[in-house]
């Protein structure tokens, strides 16, 4: 993401959102996109395929409480989650078929492309892409 002109809108993989909620390392970068989407100066999407894996990934490591608190902050966040629609899905499927990309980072990636924005993540593997897409790593 240029430091010159921020993005209007960015994608949100679950990388992200979980860095976020986990205070991991770049949990400033979520913070500080959290702020400006508050603030009207940015839009944030989601995939709701991702917005499941947030979910399935939190559960087993953190538990089941803590996975179904961090879904419900997430509908209190300013970020628009976006359902899995047949030409996301096939974009989706097209990217994993290419490139090899996990298929729920196939979602980020789809909406990414389809929305114009860079995915802040901060998986490893959408290196797969960057080639594609813009990503902003959130590290």
């Amino acid at each position: 993401m240029s430091s010159l002109a921020p993005p209007k809108s960015v994608v949100l993989d679950a990388s992200a959102v979980m860095t976020f909620f986990l205070n991991r390392p770049g949990a400033d970068k979520v913070e500080q996109l959290l702020e400006r989407a508050a603030a009207g100066s940015c839009e944030l999407f989601m995939s709701v395929v991702n917005w499941g894996e947030v979910y399935y990934s939190v559960w087993p490591a953190e538990g089941e409480a803590t996975a179904q608190n961090i879904v419900a902050e997430i509908a209190q966040l300013p970020i628009d989650l976006i359902p899995a629609t047949f030409v996301l899905t096939k974009l989706a499927a097209e990217l994993h078929a290419r490139h090899k990309l996990p298929y729920a980072d196939c979602f980020a990636a789809s909406l990414a492309a389809t929305r114009n924005s860079p995915v802040a993540t901060a998986d490893a593997d959408f290196a797969r892409v960057e080639n594609h897409i813009e990503v902003y790593w959130i590290r």
